[in-house]
């Protein structure tokens, strides 16, 4: 008698959902070089979209903000998540913890939408206290999606701490150096993997973020995924083909750089 048999279903089952993931990925790459405007009838291979692509202005400054926005976020959302992280794994207990990592990890749970409406609430209750800000733009949406990343970094920068020995740290302090000293040179080169990890995840949902920027944003300031969902609503464009092409091997490129020192080691 077979072990295996009871299982035997598992890698017809394991490819046909990676089939089902991947397929339709890549039906959309392909369908990027068709030089029939229509997305759905192959009319013979053809890179006219990828150069109106990149003679779209519309498209190419909202890109643009859209990296600068996500990069901004990524970075605020790192500091603070890191602090937090640090505070909930290293400071103990203390007045209101409890509620501290609740609020810090709410954004995880709750709907974008909510998310959304209640940032859009705070930055007009700012508007009408002390006038800012004034415009929503580059800035009003690089705080909310830094708000919504902090909670995704600390969990993954507290993950890191707890798995680290504290005597380390005694010890630089045993050694002379102080709380601050301590943490820049000891600790925080430590959680640096679980920093950058968490910092590219901050970029990723910064970037692929439709619901809360629709919310915060104004006329001035769109953001790749709202141009493009703005777009597939009037009717599919080759282009977002393409687009998404491009982004595929870019993303794919950086996951194959990040995973080389991991296999080199």
């Amino acid at each position: 008698m077979n072990p295996r048999g009871p299982l035997s279903w598992l890698p017809a089952a394991l490819a046909a959902g990676f089939a089902f993931l991947y397929l339709p990925i890549l039906v959309l790459v392909v369908f990027s070089f068709n030089e029939s405007r229509l997305v759905t009838v192959w009319a013979g291979f053809s890179t006219r979209w990828y150069a109106e692509l990149l003679s779209n202005e519309r498209m190419i400054e909202a890109a643009g903000l859209s990296l600068a926005v996500a990069a901004a976020a990524a970075t605020l959302a790192a500091a603070v998540g890191t602090l937090a992280a640090y505070a909930l794994g290293r400071l103990g207990r203390f007045a209101f913890r409890s509620v501290f990592a609740l609020l810090l990890l709410a954004p995880m749970v709750l709907p974008e939408v909510i998310l959304g409406l209640s940032m859009l609430m705070a930055y007009a209750a700012l508007d009408r206290a002390i006038g800012w800000p004034a415009e929503r733009g580059f800035v009003v949406i690089a705080i909310a999606h830094a708000t919504y990343g902090a909670a995704f970094v600390a969990v993954v920068v507290e993950a890191r701490l707890r798995a680290l020995d504290p005597a380390i740290e005694e010890a630089a302090l045993d050694l002379g150096a102080g709380p601050l000293r301590a943490f820049l040179r000891v600790t925080l080169p430590l959680l640096w993997p679980a920093v950058a990890a968490g910092w590219l995840l901050a970029f990723t949902l910064s970037l692929d973020d439709l619901v809360i920027t629709s919310f915060v944003s104004g006329p001035g300031a769109t953001t790749l995924p709202m141009l493009v969902y703005a777009s597939v609503r009037l009717g599919l464009s080759p282009q977002i083909n393409a687009l998404a092409t491009i982004l595929l091997v870019v993303v794919g490129t950086l996951a194959w750089l990040g995973t080389r020192p991991r296999h080199a080691a």
